[in-house]
């Protein structure tokens, strides 16, 4: 917890703090999205039980569709720091 927190205020952003919290950030995205869908049919309800019902049936897609766009941007992040680590320990390894 301590290294978090060392990263958090690095100034010189020599530690990335993205690959620490990705599982929570991808979490939040899953709450999100399932907040969403609840909160979609309950107002598809209150509109009408047709609505409703449409909306019963499109929010598990469009919380599926969600779910996967934000795992696919976060696995994205999470290659761009991988590069980035592989490129520095191939330039270390050339340098000595």
């Amino acid at each position: 917890m301590e290294n978090f927190f060392n990263a958090l205020f690095d100034f010189s952003f020599s530690e990335f703090v993205t690959t620490k919290i990705v599982k929570v950030l991808y979490a939040i995205g899953i709450l999100i999205a399932g907040i969403a869908a609840i909160a979609f049919i309950i107002s598809g309800f209150g509109r009408s039980t047709f609505i409703g019902i449409i909306f019963l049936i499109i929010s598990p897609i469009v919380f599926i569709i969600y779910t996967i766009l934000v795992r696919v941007w976060l696995e994205l992040v999470i290659v761009m720091f991988r590069i980035s680590e592989d490129v520095r320990t191939l330039v270390k390894s050339k340098s000595i």
